[in-house]
């Protein structure tokens, strides 16, 4: 187990046993068979801030629509997510389904705003975070990004998505328990990040897991995120889709999502 945070400075096991309070239980629905925590932004970011004292190692993850289509035909990313220690609704897609099948979620929870805020609060509290994922010198922007937007930023490592050999593996994993980092986010798209946060979890034993997408390439510049209307009228998805087409594989999954939630609200008893 890696050493509890206080203030941003790490904390022997045996101290953080005197001192972290226990994360506390966090609600949760079932959306079609999915977990999602029952969650908003701040309250999220006070739950990471429990699981980096607690210094023991959490997998999170950031749910939308096309994850849970993913997560229906895929039973070992189901079961990934399902025991996850946190499972934000990330898209408007969750929060109109949760709705339609009357367990309703106050917002959405975006991957891409936790990450820039955990960057944000190293600044403050000195944990380490660390890049993993992405393009050849992506999360290398994408960390010079925080630090200028974030003086202080305590990025502390960051390598490329391309680490594919048992060597380069090795020596990915040698590097972040090195490192010592407190958050670890992770590039890859789903479900391949999650999947490979859960197999190094307890190995590497980072408080805070997180897979982040597309996240580095927001950071770098070399994407952009949707206007802020579009993000709130729920077509973030078109925004994505006019900005690389290659997203058609994930735009998709909508319409698959769309059907399996308006189906199960026609069954008797939903």
């Amino acid at each position: 187990m890696l050493p509890g945070y206080v203030d941003g400075a790490p904390v022997a096991p045996r101290i953080v046993a005197a001192l972290s309070v226990p994360v506390r239980t966090i609600p949760s629905i079932d959306l079609l068979g999915m977990r999602i925590s029952r969650v908003n932004r701040a309250e999220t970011l006070e739950i990471l801030q429990e699981f980096i004292n607690s210094g023991k190692p959490h997998l999170v993850v950031t749910a939308d629509a096309s994850g849970h289509v993913i997560a229906a035909g895929d039973p070992e990313y189901r079961r990934i997510v399902n025991e996850a220690a946190l499972v934000t609704p990330d898209s408007t897609g969750i929060l109109w389904a949760a709705r339609k099948l009357g367990t309703p979620l106050e917002e959405r929870v975006s991957g891409v705003d936790l990450a820039e805020q955990l960057c944000a609060e190293s600044a403050r509290r000195g944990y380490g975070v660390y890049f993993y994922g992405a393009a050849p010198g992506v999360a290398e922007a994408a960390a010079e990004t925080m630090r200028k937007r974030y003086p202080g930023a305590n990025i502390v490592g960051t390598v490329d998505g391309f680490q594919n050999s048992p060597e380069q593996q090795a020596a990915l994993l040698a590097d972040i328990k090195a490192k010592r980092p407190a958050v670890l986010l992770v590039a890859m798209g789903i479900p391949k990040q999650e999947k490979w946060i859960r197999q190094h979890l307890e190995e590497l034993g980072v408080p805070v897991c997180m897979g982040v997408g597309g996240t580095f390439d927001v950071f770098s510049g070399r994407a952009k995120r949707a206007p802020l209307w579009m993000q709130r009228h729920g077509l973030e998805w078109l925004y994505r889709l006019i900005q690389n087409p290659k997203k058609y594989s994930k735009v998709a999954t909508l319409p698959v999502f769309t059907l399996r939630v308006l189906l199960r609200r026609r069954l008797p008893g939903s």
